[in-house]
């Protein structure tokens, strides 16, 4: 069911018990090999910061940290990267799983349409892990997967952005696609390009969520509401330092980079370690000057 109603979300959303894991049980992810900012992101991508310098090593440097790390807690894969597709450090708007099968996306931008096409990626998830393939990329509209649509695992339910980087019938192709129960569509604020640097839903039982990343705050108060008490709010600036753009990759773990965390209050950090979750931070700030952070370079096999 896609819904945009807000009295329709306050009436399914308590019938929608979890059924199924809320985590991740492997990762992969896409190594910056020839890392450098793609002009055509930043037509609509407020995040990047076109003007600085970046540093290809150091943003290598950084994912091996983040590979390492994650690959402690889970079976991670990585794929390399290559110049001609520098957005492709941040694989969860293109390639996706959901169990039994792999999802590819249908991108706004003719640079990270390119990544679709990986055949190395594609067979991995058709050949190696055997799933069936879901493929997006073709379709008429507008579908950049967890980048757009951030889904509450446990109970199967999508909260879908709406914007340029994805309209109508990519949030119904992507509901059809991953098998959700529901999904809740509404506009993100002007200038917002993905869900998940304003929200993320952490292991089923908790939210992270910054209210004016939506055109309606009456949207962002129904799912905070439906998370209560279990929901931090992050400000704007906390919005701006990528602390929406975190993920819970065990059901103790919630991971996001070092300057996410940093803008984190006190009362914030108490607030997660009560709900038995502690922060994992990684150093990002090569790669964040792309406009995405920890989330967007972590891709999620269930």
């Amino acid at each position: 069911m896609l819904i945009r109603s807000i009295d329709d979300f306050r009436t399914h959303w308590p019938t929608l018990q979890p059924t199924a894991a809320g985590c991740a049980r492997a990762a992969f992810l896409v190594t910056p090999l020839g890392f450098h900012l793609a002009a055509q992101s930043a037509s609509d991508n407020r995040y990047m910061v076109m003007d600085a310098g970046v540093d290809p090593n150091a943003a290598l440097a950084e994912h091996a940290a983040l590979a390492r790390r994650v690959s402690n807690l889970m079976p991670t894969v990585c794929f390399p990267g290559d110049a001609a597709t520098p957005d492709a450090v941040f694989p969860n708007n293109v390639f996706a799983t959901a169990p039994g099968r792999s999802v590819i996306g249908r991108m706004r931008h003719p640079v990270r349409r390119r990544e679709a096409q990986r055949p190395d990626i594609r067979g991995f998830f058709r050949d190696v892990v055997g799933y069936a393939e879901v493929d997006l990329s073709t379709m008429d509209g507008t579908a950049e997967l967890t980048g757009s649509l951030v889904i509450d695992r446990a109970r199967g339910i999508g909260y879908c952005g709406l914007g340029e980087r994805c309209d109508e019938a990519g949030a119904a192709a992507m509901h059809a696609a991953f098998g959700l129960r529901l999904t809740f569509c509404f506009d993100l604020a002007p200038g917002e390009y993905h869900t998940n640097v304003v929200m993320s839903v952490l292991a089923g039982r908790a939210l992270a969520i910054a209210p004016d990343g939506f055109a309606d705050p009456a949207v962002a108060a129904a799912i905070a509401d439906a998370y209560a008490p279990r929901t931090v709010t992050l400000d704007a600036a906390q919005k701006a330092d990528y602390a929406g753009n975190c993920i819970a990759l065990s059901d103790d773990t919630v991971w996001m980079s070092e300057r996410a965390a940093a803008s984190l209050q006190p009362a914030q950090r108490a607030a997660l370690a009560d709900w038995g979750f502690r922060i994992e931070a990684v150093a990002l700030a090569e790669i964040e000057k792309a406009g995405g952070s920890l989330r967007c370079c972590v891709g999620e096999i269930y």
